[in-house]
């Protein structure tokens, strides 16, 4: 994802990114490719002013890649983990360093609350890379401030969350890109192409599947770490006593236990479903839609810290009688399995099958469908910075996305069929259900 050579898109000045172009974006159906050299590239008018919102695992690995980008500049991170924030900034001024062009030490700002990078004027884009419970508070808050928004997969942590965030990225007009990086990745596109234009047939049935995590032990509780800001992590979650395995490693950027945690997100299903189900609905062409009815079961761990579902099984009813089945690799093919009246597609990271195998060979034409093409899934953030124009996952895209996972955890704990208003966003006649499409708030946090 790193963009080769240092190579790729710049603006002509601050003020001309700042001001945007509705009209441009319009008639851009992709962006130009503009060299930073072009206009002088380290000339600070030509930059676009960054700002990382946790630098952890993800984060950190998100903002060693944005550094490659000629025409940003990291110029802030923030981290409720004091340790984890200066490791970030050290690696920031080091970088340019690096490169020369007059960097002073310390030219990269560390906070440990959100609030204060967002209130910079300076800064035009903040990449949100949280723990999911904490994606939807900063990205909402950065584009009431006027900046664009990068946030990690999944979008939110409940389908309240993300309806709110959607609708505010279109209120203030922001460019905004989720971090579903297949998207960018030739075989998913060209898989969806491919069932989008008919060559499997009438498409009718969809798997999706992938890993699953194993439930935990007990943990005992632990002394606070002085470097981390616990109520500030623990945020709009109920108050639990800290214990490392509930957060995050202390000595490395290893897998972090909270992934595991269904005060903190859904477990697989967003993390990991929320990649292949957003392939599913590209192929399927319901993007700004959803399913018609959802019904499943899990199972869960019934001791330890964590508590969010193990084995599962999840049925959804598409429009046009499209039946998807999403369950765990141990049952499905990894991946996207996309079967048609007279073929099938599967696609998963670094491997594309087909049947017939001359689906594989086979050529978009140029009066077929072709979906939005992004090579780079940061370079194409980076581009719609310029040109304002939609970046390769949006907002909406996004929510109708995570939402599809979330029904399917609600539908897995409900264990029960439940029927969705996908223009409505609430189930049919389900009162129980549609109260678990938010979620309380621990004080002072609310959208």
């Amino acid at each position: 994802m790193r963009n080769p050579g240092g190579k790729g898109l710049c603006i002509s000045s601050r003020r001309d990114f700042l001001k945007g172009s509705a009209s441009l974006a319009a008639t851009l159906a992709l962006p130009a490719i503009v060299p930073a050299s072009h206009f002088g590239a380290n000339a600070p008018s030509n930059k676009i002013l960054v700002g990382f919102i946790g630098v952890g695992r993800m984060g950190f690995d998100d903002m060693t890649t944005m550094l490659g980008f000629e025409e940003v500049r990291v110029v802030a991170v923030c981290d409720v983990d004091s340790k984890r924030a200066e490791n970030a900034r050290k690696r920031v001024d080091a970088h340019y360093a690096e490169q020369g062009g007059g960097r002073k030490p310390g030219a990269c700002a560390a906070y440990g609350d959100y609030r204060e990078l967002i209130a910079r004027k300076d800064v035009d884009a903040v990449l949100v890379c949280t723990p999911d419970h904490w994606h939807v508070l900063p990205a909402i808050a950065a584009a009431r401030a006027g900046k664009d928004v990068f946030v990690q997969k999944p979008l939110s942590l409940t389908i309240a969350e993300g309806r709110a965030l959607s609708d505010t990225i279109k209120r203030h007009g922001r460019v905004f890109l989720v971090g579903s990086q297949q998207r960018s990745d030739s075989r998913f596109r060209f898989a969806c192409e491919l069932v989008r234009n008919g060559r499997i047939g009438r498409l009718h049935t969809i798997t999706v599947a992938f890993g699953l995590d194993p439930g935990g032990k007990r943990e005992p509780d632990m002394p606070i770490p002085p470097n981390l800001n616990y109520d500030m992590w623990l945020g709009q979650a109920p108050w639990a006593s800290y214990t490392e395995n509930r957060v995050h490693p202390q000595n490395d950027y290893g897998r972090p236990g909270w992934l595991r945690i269904s005060d903190y997100g859904a477990g697989m299903i967003t993390g990991w479903g929320a990649h292949h189900m957003d392939i599913a609905h590209w192929g399927m062409g319901t993007e700004f839609s959803g399913p018609l009815e959802i019904e499943g079961w899990a199972e869960y761990p019934r001791d330890g810290l964590w508590d969010v579902h193990t084995r599962f099984h999840l049925e959804y009813l598409y429009p046009n009688d499209v039946r998807l089945t999403c369950t765990g690799s141990d049952v499905n093919k990894e991946g996207v399995v996309f079967q048609g009246t007279e073929g099938w597609v599967h696609v998963t990271r670094g491997f594309l099958d087909a049947h017939p195998k001359s689906l594989l060979t086979s050529i978009i034409g140029p009066d077929e469908i072709h979906l939005y093409e992004s090579r780079d899934h940061f370079g194409n953030f980076v581009a719609c910075l310029r040109t304002r124009a939609d970046t390769i996952a949006p907002a909406e895209v996004a929510h109708r996305s995570c939402s599809a996972c979330l029904l399917g955890d609600i539908a897995m704990r409900l264990a029960r069929k439940l029927r969705w208003d996908a223009a409505a966003e609430r189930f049919v006649n389900d009162d129980e259900a549609n109260r678990m499409l938010s979620r309380p708030m621990r004080a002072p946090w609310h959208l």
